[in-house]
């Protein structure tokens, strides 16, 4: 193919999800030629060979990057992240793309944003301008902003963080959450049948868990996790469909955790390593409440109109709408509190009112159309952005 060669970079299922509606989009604009680079978690058999999902999605895969070591202390995080520079230098060298396209703020994404950096390709950067305060990601992002010559904010409020970041504000764009057209686009499960394939009673309500290490703080992700469990006994009339971490520091700890307990529950509970885009949406939609602090709990949840508890700093410094119910830490007496509030009839009839705070679907036309027109000039210089007012020195 002769067009615009763009190349995607993934590595892991939450962020594979909100980038496939822009792969699509590519893949399908003769003008645009879609190169795929995998890695992370998606080549792990520990977080379940996702890579597979995206093949059975139709797409091809050009390259897999080769990066995650099988621990998740600080230092095996920094390892990682130094085998994952090394292969999408190789990676990019062979693919030769006009863009390089990344998504949020994991280590794997710092990796191939560094190489494309280094090499002069130029970075498009998907959630840019975010603060989750709980979490080294809130670092990474803006790390990545900065070594990115487009970027493709999630709300107002997002682009005008970038712009503050130096950005020059021609090249930022509020195209909205992409996780908006998943919504729209997908054909939704009913709940018969997210309910059998998840293994849980038809006849009681349940609960969507999903639990990542807070990594900033020096918090106890074992500790946090076992709070979070505790509370959840104390709602015997719910089942429980717990979704395990990503692989951050502590994560591992973090799904021992969660097989052990539903192992132990008697089939009241379900321990997944991933459900996929479709039924993990289809799960949200017809849950009880989203408990945890997942960023789905921020972005998706809302726009289903459902319930979240959102617990920790994790997610702390994003927009949030009026179906969050925030708990400040990962105490068992306060997340039963939070989840009772989710629960009560009150909330519940507000929850068809919730207003999403990350636009309208079709943010991934709009990323598809800026880049088939974005300067594409290899190498080139950007320019830092002063905000009106601010002294720039002699």
């Amino acid at each position: 193919m002769s067009g615009r060669k763009i190349c995607v970079v993934t590595g892991s299922r939450a962020e594979y999800g909100l980038l496939r509606p822009v792969m699509e989009e590519i893949r399908d604009d003769a003008a645009l030629d879609l190169q795929i680079a995998v890695t992370g978690m998606h080549l792990s058999p520990e977080f379940g060979l996702t890579y597979r999902e995206i093949e059975t999605d139709g797409f091809v895969i050009n390259e897999k990057v080769e990066m995650l070591l099988s621990s998740d202390t600080r230092v095996a995080v920094a390892k990682s992240t130094g085998l994952g520079l090394i292969g999408f230098a190789d990676a990019f060298a062979r693919l030769d793309p006009d863009v390089v396209v990344v998504l949020g703020d994991r280590f794997e994404i710092l990796a191939a944003a560094q190489a494309a950096f280094f090499l002069g390709i130029p970075l498009a950067h998907l959630n840019g301008g975010e603060v989750t305060e709980g979490a080294i990601d809130d670092t990474i992002r803006h790390c990545i902003t900065k070594m990115a010559r487009v970027h493709f904010a999630a709300a107002e409020s997002y682009r005008r963080r970038i712009i503050q970041l130096g950005e020059p504000p021609e090249n930022v764009f509020n195209v909205g959450d992409t996780a908006l057209d998943n919504i729209r686009k997908l054909p939704l499960m009913r709940a018969a049948d997210i309910r059998r394939e998840c293994g849980l009673p038809q006849d009681k309500p349940y609960f969507l868990v999903t639990w990542h290490p807070v990594t900033q703080g020096g918090h106890d992700a074992a500790r946090d996790m076992r709070a979070l469990l505790a509370a959840l006994d104390a709602f015997p009339g719910h089942s429980v469909l717990i979704t395990e971490s990503n692989a951050d520091m502590g994560g591992r700890a973090i799904n021992e955790l969660a097989r052990a307990y539903a192992a132990a529950s008697g089939g009241r509970a379900r321990c997944v390593t991933s459900l996929g885009h479709l039924r993990y949406l289809s799960a949200m939609k017809h849950c009880a409440a989203v408990i945890g602090n997942s960023s789905s709990g921020i972005i998706e949840a809302p726009a289903l109109k459902v319930a979240t508890v959102n617990i920790g700093a994790r997610q702390k410094g994003r927009l949030m709408a009026s179906s969050v119910i925030n708990c400040p830490r990962a105490d068992t007496a306060q997340i039963v509190e939070a989840i009772r509030r989710a629960l009560d009839a009150g909330f519940q009839a507000r929850l068809p009112d919730t207003v999403s705070l990350y636009g309208e679907a079709d943010a991934a036309r709009r990323i598809r159309d800026i880049l088939k027109t974005m300067d594409i000039t290899k190498g080139a210089a950007k320019r830092f952005h002063d905000l009106p007012g601010e002294d720039q020195g002699a």
